[in-house]
C-alpha cells in the first residue's frame, strides 16, 4: 500500500563515525507520524534503534545516509488499511556522498514555488508521509528555473519549508523560522538549531514570514538531516 497509495511514513538519519545523529529524535517523530495515520510500527523504540544501528555495522559503514521507511504493508487493492495484515519495515544504509563544498562557500538560489503546500487539514504537516507528490511538483519548478530548492507558500501566503528542507532568515539580528502552525515538518535539525541559538543567546523566534520578509532578509539558511546548515545566498 505504500507504493500503490503512499500510505506510510519515514524518517532520514546521518550517521557520523558509526554514530546516528540524533536517532532517539527521529525516532519519537517516526512513531508521532505513524500514530496520527493509524499506522502500527513493526518494533518498538529500542528494537528500531537497534536494527538502524545493525544496518550499519553490516554493511560497515561509518560515514551514511539511513532511511527507516515503514508503509502499511502488503494487502489487496483497495483503500482500507485492514486490508494490509502487517506493516512492512525497510531500512536502507548506504554510504553518504558528501555535497559539494562550494554550495557552502557559495551559497545556493531557491525560488518561491508556485506549488502551495498542502493544507494541514488535508495533509498534516506533522506526519513525515511517504506521499510526497506535493514537494516533488514545486522541486520540478525549481529545477525549471534552475535553483537548488523551492520554498512553498501555505493557503495564506506564508513562507512554510522547502521540498526537503526548513527555512531560516536573519532580521536585524534576530533569527526567525515559520512556526509549526504555518504547515511544516517540524525538522530535528531545525530543533537543533533553535536549540544552539538559545544556548549561545542568539534571539530567535517562530514566527510567521512573508516573501517580503525573505527579500529583505540580512541572511538565509535552509535545514535539513544530510546537508546541515546550508547558506542561501541568491
Amino acid at each position: 500500500h505504500g507504493f500503490l497509495y503512499g500510505d506510510g511514513v519515514y524518517e532520514t538519519l546521518r550517521a557520523y563515525r558509526g554514530r546516528v545523529l540524533q536517532l532517539a529524535e527521529h525516532l519519537a517523530r517516526l512513531e508521532r507520524s505513524a500514530s496520527r495515520i493509524q499506522l502500527r510500527l513493526p518494533a518498538g523504540r529500542e528494537r528500531l534503534a537497534g536494527l538502524v544501528r545493525e544496518s550499519l555495522s553490516r554493511n560497515q559503514l561509518p560515514e551514511a545516509y539511513l532511511r527507516i521507511t515503514v508503509s502499511r504493508g502488503a494487502g489487496e487493492i483497495g483503500l482500507d488499511p485492514a486490508l494490509c495484515k502487517s506493516p512492512t519495515l525497510v531500512i536502507i544504509a548506504k554510504p553518504f556522498q558528501p555535497y559539494p563544498e562550494s554550495i557552502y562557500t557559495q551559497g545556493v538560489s531557491v525560488i518561491v514555488a508556485g506549488s502551495r503546500r498542502n493544507l494541514p487539514e488535508a495533509l498534516p504537516a506533522l506526519v513525515k508521509s511517504l506521499n510526497f507528490l506535493n514537494n516533488i511538483l514545486a522541486k520540478m519548478e525549481a529545477k525549471a528555473a534552475g535553483a537548488y530548492e523551492a520554498l512553498m507558500l501555505n493557503h495564506r501566503g506564508e513562507i512554510t519549508e522547502g521540498t526537503t528542507s526548513n527555512v531560516f532568515v536573519v532580521q536585524a539580528g534576530r533569527l526567525q523560522t515559520p512556526s509549526v502552525e504555518c504547515g511544516i515538518l517540524d525538522g530535528i535539525t531545525r530543533e537543533l538549531v533553535l536549540q544552539l541559538a538559545s544556548e549561545l543567546g542568539v534571539p530567535s523566534e517562530e514566527t510567521r514570514l512573508t516573501v517580503a520578509d525573505l527579500m529583505h532578509a540580512e541572511e538565509c539558511f535552509l535545514t535539513n538531516t544530510t546537508q546541515e546548515v546550508l547558506p542561501v545566498t541568491r
